[in-house]
């Protein structure tokens, strides 16, 4: 296993663990400080997440994806869950923020925009990939 594999399963772990704090949080924590529409907001961030943390995890055991694919969907993964989740938990969130977080609502689509392209760069290079 490559030094980048392993930090790619290592990355996923510890983001699927994060991922179900979060979503522990947002089960319990939130209930009775937001609407129930923003808690099914949040529930979608922490659904997306867990499936590209399941994603990356996949990523880094596949041993016939070169390591450039691997590299470049990583990125657009980890940028993903970061603009989309990311963006979502604020959203969410937003009625209880000290801030206005409504001003950043722009941000998820282009995380949602980045997972779309990492799974069409992820299948159109392994469709590529020569025996």
């Amino acid at each position: 296993m490559t030094d980048f594999n392993k930090n790619m399963v290592v990355t996923a772990t510890f983001l699927a663990a994060a991922t179900i704090a979060i979503g522990a949080f947002g089960a319990h924590g939130l209930k009775n400080l937001v609407a129930p529409a923003a808690l099914v907001t949040f529930e979608t961030g922490v659904r997306y997440q867990m499936y590209h943390c399941l994603a990356i995890l996949a990523l880094g055991l596949a041993p016939a994806i070169p390591l450039k694919i691997k590299k470049t969907v990583f990125w657009f993964f980890i940028i993903g869950i970061l603009f989309f989740s990311g963006s979502i938990y604020l959203l969410a969130l937003n009625e209880i923020l000290p801030f206005n977080s409504a001003s950043i609502g722009f941000v998820t689509p282009l995380g949602g925009l980045t997972f779309i392209i990492g799974w069409i760069y992820l299948g159109y290079s392994v469709l590529s990939l020569k025996k």
